[in-house]
């Protein structure tokens, strides 16, 4: 992860959501701004969990997943929150 990411903060802006009442970031859209595999960004955060506190994380209920997928259906396939 020691690249420069290259995106606007208006690209950042649009992948910010909010759910109960807390801004979060897909871990996918993370992966790709920090462009690193999904796979390795949730690695790192497993094995840096002390760095992750539950607050930082968390997963979507299945009520949660269907609501962001009908309004974006680019998330069909996720699992990890990172709040903002």
């Amino acid at each position: 992860m020691s690249k420069e990411p290259d995106i606007s903060q208006e690209q950042i802006g649009n992948r910010i959501f909010t759910f109960r009442d807390v801004q979060v970031m897909l871990d996918r859209d993370l992966a790709e701004i920090y462009q690193v595999e999904v796979k390795r960004l949730n690695e790192q955060a497993k094995r840096n969990i002390e760095r992750f506190p539950e607050s930082f994380r968390f997963k979507l209920t299945d009520s949660e997943k269907n609501e962001l997928v009908a309004n974006c259906d680019r998330f069909e396939s996720f699992i990890l929150m990172i709040t903002c």
